[in-house]
């Protein structure tokens, strides 16, 4: 067993075979070093930080005290899209482990763990290197650049304390009875994806007694703070690339406007900062159901309160899409081709 160990890596998105890959490191050293480096070519739809990729590294081996995570921009590695045919410059690639000795305070025997058949690994480069070469086995059912390229076609290979920040949220909005919560659960089920629920309804069957009688201005805020929670919790449980939301923010703050008369800041701010990936609005135009909740129900409440949630849409730059079909079965096809085109890229 070696003292210390050393992996360089890009880790977008952290997958299954390169934790695979870390373990068999982990089992060789007293104490691994994990650097985490920035992606030269990161897909463009997602917004990945080096935080990010140390909190999910951080996250699975937290129960594994031998492994250090470190973030280091200046390390720039270069993409290979395979291993065939590529030369190292072995002076540049000796600065760079010696820039990471001088910063991580490494011991001289650290040894650098890479994949077998990796450019370093060969005898002619190993031999020059600062560092002792350790092979880990490669783990050819992942391919990290295909991964890297589509983490959506690849979704089962994210390991899943990334797949929160690789799922995209769809949040299903409209006024009262045009079916946004049996459209969420249709969705959910058909994707066999996490959502969160409207929690709205449920805030007033846990803080009033089951009525909106006593519902005021200042129930707004926690509303929408559990509504965050919600949003967050079902991202960190994502089971698909896509995520359900049943109403938004911008929901919340139309009943305010609408039962209260005036705009809530902390809602304003919310619609802000938890904007959904993707928004569906569904059209006021299916039959309305009285289920002892609901008050909007004539033609010009209904008509007024979708007028409402546009005038607020347009208010904070979001565009939501659409659904005008008065069929519910309809809708909920619509829907299905909107994700597939804007989520799983099919046409």
């Amino acid at each position: 067993m070696f003292a210390t160990g050393l992996m360089i890596g890009h880790f977008e998105p952290l997958h299954l075979g390169q934790m695979r890959s870390i373990l068999v490191a982990a089992g060789q050293v007293q104490t691994l070093h994990i650097v985490i480096t920035s992606h030269p070519m990161p897909p463009p739809n997602f917004n990945i930080t080096l935080q990010d990729k140390a909190r999910w590294l951080q996250m699975a081996c937290a129960d594994l005290p031998f492994i250090q995570i470190h973030i280091n921009d200046d390390i720039a590695l270069p993409l290979h899209e395979s291993f065939i045919n590529v030369s190292i410059d072995i002076e540049a690639s000796n600065a760079k482990l010696q820039r990471l000795i001088d910063t991580l305070n490494l011991p001289t025997e650290t040894v650098l763990f890479v994949a077998d058949g990796h450019p370093l690994a060969q005898q002619s480069v190993r031999s020059q290197l600062l560092m002792e070469v350790i092979t880990t086995p490669l783990q050819p059912e992942f391919d990290s650049y295909a991964i890297a390229l589509n983490p959506i076609a690849h979704w089962s290979a994210i390991h899943p304390q990334a797949r929160g920040d690789y799922t995209k949220t769809v949040a299903i909005v409209g006024g009262e009875s045009s079916g946004k919560t049996t459209l969420v659960h249709k969705l959910a089920n058909y994707y066999g994806a996490s959502f969160a629920l409207e929690m709205g309804r449920l805030y007033v069957a846990t803080d009033l007694g089951g009525t909106e009688t006593g519902l005021q201005y200042s129930d707004y805020a926690p509303i929408a703070l559990d509504h965050a929670e919600a949003i967050r919790a079902a991202k960190a449980a994502a089971t698909a690339p896509v995520t359900i939301i049943d109403t938004d923010f911008v929901t919340t703050q139309a009943f305010c406007e609408e039962y209260e008369g005036r705009t809530h800041p902390f809602v304003s701010a919310c619609i802000d900062e938890f904007r959904a990936d993707y928004t569906i609005m569904l059209d006021n135009n299916t039959p309305w159901v009285a289920d002892g909740m609901r008050s909007l129900g004539d033609t010009d409440a209904r008509g007024r309160f979708e007028q409402r949630l546009l005038d607020i849409f347009a208010r904070h730059d979001i565009a939501p899409s659409l659904i005008d079909k008065p069929d519910y079965d309809a809708r909920y096809q619509q829907a299905l081709t909107f994700i597939d085109q804007h989520i799983y890229g099919k046409n």
